[in-house]
């Protein structure tokens, strides 16, 4: 264990815990706070320790591996330079490790856990799933190993990069001014974790928004469109097997009621709500047919590219 390691593991766990914890008991004593739902993201951060401590290897490990054995050359971070290039870097490849979390069923199925708490508060942050080695997100980041960086060094500034991401759960911090849209505040993450349509598919970055920028994906939070959180369809449960497994055992299903390879690499790769005959769920869907009911001349924020998915869709990240 790198020193990096032990300091998530050994600091950073619990100070955000007990972060979380204090913002609960102030939030407990001005307004409603759902204390089961804490209760879940606990069990979900204890049991994904757990889990990364007994099962180390990710299923992206042999493209790890091939990357590091074939690299391009060795890039030393002894220097702002490489420093920088790592740092944006990571925020690219993060990036397209969110979009792909939301837009591709079998990485949502763990991603979903995330977005599952119908409260947006600093608990929510530490709920990440336990099964993200099994979908093997790690890959996504191997293109920084193959040009040059250590994969230890890789995947420890991606912790620290979620661990900044810890503080922009809190939904009492106000906008923050001209750094909206430059970096990711919790008004950009707030966009991000809402079910409204208006809102669905937007602001993956990690600290920063500029490839959502670059890529049409950045929204901006409305004052007259409030933020309904959770996924379109809610989940009411407070079983933490349930909410580990709910897309999973989903997914399962459609794939055995699969006609055809077509239809089973659809359920697994294309959007979340994807159905074979056209008639499914994404967030494409769901817009459509708002516009169609309520007859809407334009949609209330035009899709910023092909394909989307549907909004059923951390502090420590130690789930790749």
């Amino acid at each position: 264990m790198n020193p990096i390691e032990k300091f998530l593991l050994f600091v950073a766990t619990p100070a955000v815990l007990a972060l979380a914890l204090l913002e609960a008991l102030v939030l407990a004593r001005t307004k409603r706070y759902d204390w089961r739902a804490f209760c879940v993201s606990t069990f979900d951060l204890v049991t994904r320790i757990g889990v990364n401590i007994y099962l180390p290897l990710s299923i992206a490990q042999p493209a790890i591996a091939w990357a590091f054995q074939h690299r391009l050359t060795t890039i030393a971070l002894d220097g702002w330079v490489a420093a920088a290039v790592l740092f944006l870097g990571q925020e690219f490849c993060y990036y397209w490790y969110h979009r792909a979390g939301h837009r591709m069923r079998w990485f949502w199925s763990n991603h979903a856990v995330h977005h599952s708490t119908n409260e947006l508060n600093l608990s929510a942050a530490i709920r990440i799933g336990i099964f993200g080695k099994l979908t093997g997100t790690a890959v996504f980041f191997v293109p920084l190993i193959w040009i040059g960086f250590d994969p230890s060094t890789v995947f420890a500034v991606l912790s620290l990069n979620l661990l900044y991401q810890f503080w922009i759960h809190a939904t009492w911090i106000p906008k923050l001014g001209w750094l909206e849209g430059v970096l990711n505040t919790p008004a950009a993450h707030r966009v991000h974790h809402a079910a409204n349509l208006e809102y669905l598919d937007a602001n993956y970055g990690g600290v920063l928004m500029v490839f959502d920028r670059i890529f049409g994906t950045y929204v901006a939070e409305r004052d007259d469109v409030p933020c309904r959180y959770g996924w379109v369809h809610p989940l009411s449960s407070y079983n933490p097997v349930e909410v580990e497994f709910h897309q999973w055992i989903g997914l399962a299903r459609d794939l055995f009621s699969a006609r055809s390879p077509k239809a089973v690499f659809g359920y697994l790769f294309r959007a979340p709500g994807w159905d074979p005959k056209g008639e499914g769920n994404t967030t494409e869907d769901l817009r459509r047919r708002h516009w169609a009911q309520n007859e809407s001349p334009s949609p209330p924020r035009a899709p910023a590219s092909p394909g989307s998915t549907v909004g059923e869709a951390g502090a420590i990240h130690p789930a790749l």
